[in-house]
């Protein structure tokens, strides 16, 4: 990593550079930007990018390519995507003479294939990876309290944890790269269960003529209470599932879960049922929406009364 390791990452002298002004990267990139940190940002769609005022937008890759780059993108293969050709991160560190650089992947990605990733980066070209997926939402990411899970050299996550707090209030090293993925993966197993079941709960009350609203403020007041009821609870109000995180990223998710688990000698079955919902949803052409949108799904395999 940078030689001067006597600078924070929020220093002048160490650049740093935000990949994915998605629904979760943009409220991190303004984060960044607002404590003063100068940011470069880059996204597959510029528009995205121009949007978040006080970033400096480039149209490649390759000149996004600081000491340390953050990678928000829904899956490993759309990092991999950024390294190669004229436009890609290895030729811009090239260029800029960054030596050791470091890129964060703050997307949800397999744990086995992130730790071979990181392998192959720091054996061939010197990058170090780390691994530190996201928990807490859009909401999360807005308001600055994401969870951040980390894999990877200790020495380098706790050098990049004062960048991380910008966006974050609980950031955690759990082991080397694709040990944070292994806890995102833990954490997918409770997210997917806790939608799935607040969607069937909404289901219940909402074909037994209940008033949503009050049933959830009874669910909100005892042991039920949830994050997600608390951030989501109003779209089984409203029934307006668009945005949010989709379904069918829950769906790659529950399958690394999966992998994971296999890894691990274990048989998830309350995994397994979530999964087959989820493809359920996504086959139903409902991927899109956000994952609470499996009430939609449920809702229309209602069981048939025998005639």
């Amino acid at each position: 990593m940078i030689e001067t390791k006597s600078l924070s990452p929020l220093d002048p002298g160490v650049s740093v550079s935000l990949l994915g002004t998605g629904p979760m990267g943009a409220p991190i990139a303004r984060n960044i930007i607002d404590a003063g940190v100068p940011l470069t940002l880059w996204n597959r769609t510029t528009q995205k990018a121009e949007a978040i005022e006080g970033g400096a937008v480039v149209l490649r890759p390759a000149d996004a390519a600081a000491d340390v780059v953050l990678t928000v993108l829904p899956d490993l293969p759309q990092v991999e995507a950024l390294l190669e050709g004229d436009d890609g991160l290895l030729g811009g560190w090239a260029q800029a003479g960054v030596v050791d650089p470091v890129l964060v992947i703050h997307g949800t990605v397999s744990p086995t294939a992130v730790a071979a990733f990181a392998a192959h980066c720091k054996s061939r070209y010197g990058v170090v990876v780390i691994d530190a997926p996201l928990s807490g939402g859009t909401i999360g990411a807005e308001q600055g309290r994401l969870s951040i899970m980390t894999g990877g050299p200790a020495s380098v996550v706790q050098w990049l944890t004062p960048l991380f707090e910008l966006y974050s209030s609980t950031v955690m090293w759990f082991g080397e790269t694709g040990a944070g993925a292994i806890v995102k993966a833990c954490n997918q197993i409770v997210v997917a269960a806790t939608v799935t079941a607040l969607s069937e709960s909404m289901a219940l009350a909402k074909a037994s003529g209940l008033d949503l609203e009050k049933v959830q403020a009874i669910l909100k007041g005892g042991l039920a209470n949830s994050e997600v009821l608390q951030q989501k609870g109003g779209r089984w109000i409203t029934g307006d599932f668009h945005g949010g995180g989709s379904a069918k990223n829950q769906l790659k998710d529950l399958r690394f879960v999966t992998e994971a688990a296999a890894d691990a000698g274990l048989s998830l079955p309350v995994t397994n049922t979530l999964t087959s919902a989820f493809q359920t949803m996504v086959t139903e052409g409902l991927g899109d929406l956000d994952h609470t949108g499996i009430y939609l799904s449920i809702t229309s395999n209602r069981v048939k009364e025998p005639s």
